[in-house]
C-alpha cells in the first residue's frame, strides 16, 4: 500500500475574481507537477467579499475546477464557493447563499458537496470587529464523508469548513462515517488564528484519529474601504496530533500562493488507531 501526497495551498485572495482564478490555476499546476494527488484550497479561494458576484458564476467556476482536476489527474478540494441553490436544487431563501465545499476527483467528476453547517459569529479585536456569516449564508445540515480512490488507495475524506473546526462532535461523526482525512478550508482572522488555529487542528486530529488538512487564507485583504487580516499557517496534522507540515507564515510567496506538502500513510494511521482504539471505548454517543 502506498502513501498519498497531499498539497495544502495558502492564498491571499482579493476581490478580483479572475485574478484569483489565475493564481489558483497556477498553484494547482505547480502542486500537480510536484506529485500531489490531493490538492486542498482555502475558504473563499476565488474571492474575499463579493459573494453574490461569485455565486452568479457558480456553474462556471465548477467547470473551471473540474477541467483542472481532469487535465492534471488530481483530486481537488475546491476550498469554498457561494452557491445560490441547496443540494436538492431549490433556491436559497432571503437572498442568501450556501457556503459550499466541493470535492472533485481526477476524472473531473464532482464526488461530494458539503454545505457549511456552523456559520461564524463572533466579536474579534480587529478592524472588522463583528462577524456574522448568517447575514450572507444559510447553514447546511448534512455531514459529508466521501469514499475516494487516490492512486489505488481507498480513502474516506470528511469535509469541514473553517468555523466547523471548533465543534469536536463533527470530526467524531465524520470518523464514524468512514473518514480517514478531514479537510478544513479556512479564512481564520489573524487574531483567532494566532490564538486557536493550530490548537484546534490538533484537537480535531486527536478527537477523530484522522489526518487534518488545514488550508488557509493569509495576509491583508482589501474589501471595499475595509481591510481584513487572516492568519495563514496552512498545515497538516496526523492522527496522533503531530504537526506534519506548517507553512509557518501569514504571508504568501511572490507568485501569490504558498504550497505545503505532506504524506498520508494509511498503514501508519491504522496503527495509531489500533494502539488506542478510542472509538471502541466511546460511551457517550451512538
Amino acid at each position: 500500500m502506498t502513501t498519498i501526497t497531499i498539497a495544502s495551498i495558502q492564498l491571499n485572495s482579493q476581490t478580483d475574481i479572475d485574478a484569483n482564478l489565475q493564481i489558483i490555476s497556477t498553484a494547482i499546476v505547480d502542486a500537480a507537477a510536484q506529485g500531489a494527488r490531493l490538492i486542498v484550497l482555502p475558504e473563499n479561494a476565488c474571492v474575499m467579499g463579493r459573494q453574490s458576484q461569485l455565486a452568479a458564476r457558480f456553474d462556471e467556476i465548477c467547470e473551471f475546477y473540474q477541467s483542472l482536476a481532469k487535465t492534471h489527474g488530481v483530486h481537488i478540494l475546491a476550498g469554498t464557493l457561494p452557491c445560490p441553490t441547496r443540494p436538492n436544487g431549490t433556491a436559497v431563501a432571503h437572498d442568501k447563499v450556501r457556503q459550499v465545499s466541493l470535492l472533485i476527483d481526477d476524472t473531473g467528476t464532482i464526488k461530494a458537496r458539503y454545505d457549511k453547517i456552523h456559520l461564524f459569529r463572533a466579536t474579534v479585536d480587529d478592524a472588522t470587529g463583528s462577524y456574522d456569516e448568517g447575514k450572507t449564508f444559510e447553514a447546511g445540515d448534512r455531514l459529508i464523508a466521501a469514499d475516494c480512490v487516490i492512486d489505488g488507495v481507498h480513502v474516506g475524506i470528511g469535509m469541514m469548513i473553517c468555523f466547523d473546526v471548533r465543534f469536536p462532535a463533527l470530526s467524531q461523526r465524520l470518523r464514524q462515517m468512514g473518514a480517514d482525512i478531514i479537510t478544513v478550508p479556512a479564512a481564520f482572522t489573524y487574531q483567532t488564528g494566532k490564538a486557536h488555529w493550530q490548537l484546534l487542528l490538533q484537537a480535531r486530529a486527536l478527537d477523530s484519529q484522522c489526518m487534518i488538512i488545514g488550508s488557509a487564507q493569509g495576509g491583508s485583504h482589501q474589501i471595499g474601504s475595509s481591510t481584513r487580516e487572516t492568519w495563514g499557517h496552512s498545515m497538516m496534522v496526523d492522527a496522533s496530533g503531530k504537526v506534519v507540515v506548517d507553512s509557518g507564515t501569514t504571508d504568501i510567496g511572490t507568485d501569490g500562493y504558498t504550497v505545503v506538502y505532506g504524506e498520508f500513510d494509511p498503514v501508519k494511521q491504522a496503527k495509531i488507531r489500533q494502539a488506542m482504539p478510542i472509538f471502541d471505548c466511546h460511551r457517550l454517543c451512538a
